[in-house]
């Protein structure tokens, strides 16, 4: 896709009154495709969005008081997103979800917040009960991976033991029954505070595992990786995941948010017939989801916007957003938040930034927002200011265990503890940092040589401040969005990272620059 300016930008320029026909309104290189019957009359000279209010809109966002109690209604019985304060484009929200079995109560969810990735279940070195009660980390929600839970031990498995909640020990379960915390019980750990969980449908792996699947109208088949494939064309272990599959298996684990299936394709893919398949398939396979669900009163569906990289009037995103538009707005459909996919796969920060900004200026502003697999401190602060909420990643966990730390300072944000500088450095890891390793005074030195020596506790201590330091990363912008002081915080962080050639460090990368203007934050010279 062609890169331009801010000033070139679509969303940025009066939008033209006539109406165009269709064909001169997809991109150039996108096939002819007939469009889904529900998206014929759709008027693609004027671009997708709904529900939309200040800064998008003159109709002022209604506020919800901090501490205000939540109130489930028919419309979203499983959720309810209260919006405290806006900063620019930046949003304080508070989801409350419903609990699950295994849960006493679903804990809030603050946002912007970032989600670990537990594939199956678990981080590895962590324990869920110190991601969940360890004040540093205080993590209310988890990311697992359908497809991974499925493969091993199986979904009907974990329902048999009352949900992931209770298969992963949390902390009010005892053997899968509930317990509420003895108050006369002395512990010398913090009190148990219930957690919530995200599941991802197993989408992604048509990416990750491409070289094992197979993808048609009915699902995608996968070949088991634990069995050996003597012949291509067994069929015999191979894991078929319909639409249907995968919203089952999602109803065993028993998250509080799950995703539709959707066909994903690798965002620097150029098969462009592939992309315009991929869109359409994934509008049908989330009414197959819709239909297969059996806990909508308790579990929240969110749909995934695809579309590649293409935000032109008329193209691919924008389709996938009209039809989301016409199952909410037309059909009623109950959908109590969006998520945008098929992005972090490679392309270039230029276009991710402006597929990001094109779905949060046309996706409701009163449900959730949910960014996968985006997880690198500077893209969060970035897709903050455009509107994003949630977040999921593996880099800050899976650095961790190369003995790589989450610091401030200078972009990167790293700080490579293997390095022969750490040998003898007798600080910690970040000096105010409250994870185990920085406030028990474990110095670099000691941690340089745990990592040298492969012993698995430096990659535990390290995951730990890995975490902790996106956890206060998301704390200090909902803080500082409450506070109306977004702008001047995305200021102080990239300068931070980018102090200029005049100060011995980068300048600024161009994206971050037009990506923040685009979200009304103007850098200071």
């Amino acid at each position: 896709m062609e890169e331009s300016s801010p000033a070139d930008n679509d969303s940025e320029r009066p939008l033209k009154k006539a109406r165009l026909d269709k064909t001169e309104l997809m991109s150039a290189s996108t096939p002819v495709v007939p469009l889904p019957a529900e998206l014929a009359s759709v008027d693609f000279s004027q671009r997708i969005s709904w529900d939309k209010y200040h800064p998008y809109s003159d109709i002022p966002l209604p506020y919800t008081p901090l501490g205000t109690a939540p109130a489930f209604i028919a419309s979203s019985p499983a959720l309810c997103h209260h919006v405290h304060a806006l900063s620019g484009r930046a949003r304080a929200c508070t989801v409350h979800l419903q609990p699950q079995p295994g849960q006493l109560r679903s804990r809030p969810l603050p946002t912007p917040m970032f989600m670990p990735v537990g594939t199956k279940g678990c981080l590895k070195g962590l324990a869920v009960q110190e991601l969940v009660t360890d004040p540093a980390l205080s993590c209310p929600i988890i990311l697992g991976n359908t497809y991974h839970l499925a493969i091993q031990p199986g979904t009907e498995l974990v329902d048999e033991m009352g949900g992931l909640h209770a298969f992963q020990g949390l902390p009010e379960t005892l053997n899968g029954a509930l317990h509420e915390p003895d108050p006369n019980t002395i512990t010398t750990t913090t009190s148990a505070q219930p957690y919530n969980l995200l599941t991802d449908s197993g989408g992604f792996q048509m990416v990750s595992l491409v070289k094992l699947s197979k993808i048609t109208e009915e699902g995608v088949s996968f070949q088991n990786p634990f069995q050996k494939h003597t012949n291509a064309d067994d069929v015999s272990s191979m894991l078929l995941l319909r639409p249907e599959d995968s919203i089952r298996h999602q109803n065993n684990i028993g998250a509080n948010i799950i995703m539709a299936l959707d066909d994903v394709v690798s965002s620097v893919m150029e098969d462009e017939a592939r992309f315009v398949t991929a869109t359409h398939r994934t509008l049908r396979w989330y009414d197959r989801c819709v239909a297969a669900h059996a806990k909508a009163d308790t579990q929240n569906l969110f749909p995934i916007v695809q579309g590649g990289l293409d935000i032109a009037l008329g193209g691919k995103r924008e389709q996938c957003l009209a039809g989301f538009r016409h199952r909410a707005v037309t059909q009623g459909y109950c959908i109590p938040g969006y998520a945008i996919g098929g992005l972090a796969g490679g392309e270039s920060k230029d276009d991710f930034w402006r597929v990001v900004d094109h779905c949060c200026r046309a996706l409701p502003d009163d449900k959730p927002r949910y960014l996968m697999g985006v997880g690198y401190p500077l893209d969060l602060v970035v897709c903050t200011a455009l509107g994003c909420d949630l977040y999921d990643c593996v880099y800050p966990t899976r650095t961790a265990r190369f003995g790589v730390a989450l610091v401030p300072g200078r972009h990167p944000g790293t700080l490579r503890l293997k390095a022969h500088e750490c040998a003898s450095d007798t600080g910690p890891i970040q000096d105010g940092c409250g994870c185990q390793a920085c406030r028990e005074g474990i110095s670099r030195a000691r941690l340089h040589l745990l990592l040298k020596t492969n012993n698995p506790l430096a990659a535990e201590l390290v995951t730990q401040h890995n975490i902790a330091y996106m956890m206060t990363l998301v704390r200090d912008m909902r803080n500082s969005i409450l506070r109306h002081e977004f702008a001047a915080f995305a200021t102080n962080f990239v300068q931070q990272q980018f102090p200029g050639e005049r100060q011995g460090g980068d300048e600024c990368p161009a994206w971050v620059k037009n990506a923040l203007e685009a979200a009304g934050v103007g850098l200071l010279k």
